[in-house]
């Protein structure tokens, strides 16, 4: 029986030695269960009503349905639940599509082994996690100015940027030296200017509208 404190995770992955990687992975950590390791995405949207995880892993290049469109659907009814995309792909458009669409956070496939836990901790504690060299091409292309003034302070600017750049809240608390609460009442502002409910909603919104 799954205790109140085990993450619930659904898989998206149509290598089947990676998703049998994944499984066996997560099944090794006693504090996630996998429900459901699909090799395609087209029933991701109802597996999330069905099934309501914590935490979907999804591979971006897949027969039927590609992650990138698997997220947007999941989004249209779930603004909450955590989607880490798993991908090869080392380009701009396929990365900043994702984050776009609504992903919750990134990591290359060939950092697996050692990165998923981490990574999967960060993205539920409310930051978006990446891969270094993801990272990198997000603020590159993030470098423009914004066409829509939010009335940001300063302060608020810099904890909106490094949000972006996949922190947490509580990275983001010691990189600033300020308490984790004076953090999490500024991204509360942030919020509530840019309209957003999640890191994941802020996040999308600075890049679409080009605001970091």
């Amino acid at each position: 029986m799954q205790s109140a404190m085990t993450k619930s995770i659904l898989i998206y992955e149509d290598n089947i030695t990676l998703r049998m990687g994944l499984s066996e992975l997560l099944s090794l950590a006693d504090e996630f269960v996998v429900l459901k390791a699909s090799e395609n995405c087209l029933e991701a949207r109802e597996d999330v009503k069905h099934y309501n995880p914590d935490v979907i892993l999804m591979d971006i290049d897949m027969p039927g349905m590609n992650g990138i469109e698997a997220v947007k659907q999941i989004r249209g009814s779930n603004k909450e639940v955590a989607i880490l995309m798993l991908t090869v792909f080392d380009d701009n458009k396929n990365v900043f599509d994702a984050i776009c669409a609504g992903a919750s956070g990134y990591l290359l496939k060939k950092n697996v082994s050692d990165k998923l836990i981490p990574f999967i901790h960060d993205v539920l504690s409310g930051g978006a996690p990446m891969s270094p060299a993801i990272a990198k091409m997000v603020l590159n292309a993030m470098q423009h100015t914004a066409n829509t003034d939010y009335n940001f302070t300063d302060r608020e600017k810099e904890i909106l940027s490094l949000l972006c750049k996949g922190n947490s809240y509580k990275m983001i608390a010691s990189q600033l030296n300020l308490a984790f609460e004076t953090i999490r009442s500024h991204i509360k502002n942030i919020y509530g200017k840019l309209q957003v409910h999640s890191a994941t909603e802020a996040v999308s919104k600075a890049l679409k509208e080009r605001l970091v």
